[in-house]
């Protein structure tokens, strides 16, 4: 796992470069970014959330047996627009509702230095944003609907053993 940058480390403010050339060591930082970002139980990754100023993006939707990966990926069309909840491996322990596309088509390389393109709706779309934006030097915060539109996460709870037979249950949080 690579360490993760939290706000207010500077280089999360910092636009990353253009990837010249796809050899061993991106492909390493690929696979390091996808491996911190699903330990972090993160849908996507910027490169420069670890540290790197380089514009690679990984994302991992829960449906997806394998994570998508974009090298110097841009949004080409947005559409619409809505409002979302979001959070960041960089801002930990917060959320907040921003402004985000209803769909939008993005391209890139994937880590062959193959072209791709998508059309994106709902979490990718989302997803997509997001990690273009840290790729500029933008967090999420910088989109709140509203400064009270940014709230802190109420501490998971650990998951307790099931009681035995005959203990009384006490109540708790779901979902």
């Amino acid at each position: 796992m690579l360490p993760m940058r939290i706000v207010p480390d500077p280089i999360l403010r910092q636009k990353a470069k253009r990837v010249s050339s796809i050899g061993g060591s991106l492909q390493r930082l690929i696979d390091d970014m996808i491996e911190t970002m699903q330990e972090a139980n993160g849908v996507g990754l910027a490169a420069n959330q670890v540290g790197v100023l380089q514009r690679v993006v990984v994302i991992q939707l829960p449906e997806d047996e394998e994570p998508w990966v974009f090298i110097n990926p841009e949004i080409i069309r947005r559409e619409g627009e809505r409002e979302v909840e979001e959070g960041c491996l960089s801002i930990p322990g917060y959320r907040g509702m921003v402004r985000r596309s209803v769909k939008v088509r993005a391209k890139g390389l994937d880590r062959n230095g193959k072209q791709v393109r998508v059309s994106a709706e709902e979490l990718l779309a989302q997803a997509l944003e997001h990690e273009i934006d840290h790729l500029d030097g933008t967090l999420y915060i910088d989109r709140l609907v509203s400064r009270d539109q940014l709230w802190k996460e109420e501490p998971r709870e650990e998951p307790q053993e099931a009681p035995a037979d005959g203990e009384p249950v006490e109540a708790g949080r779901t979902g």
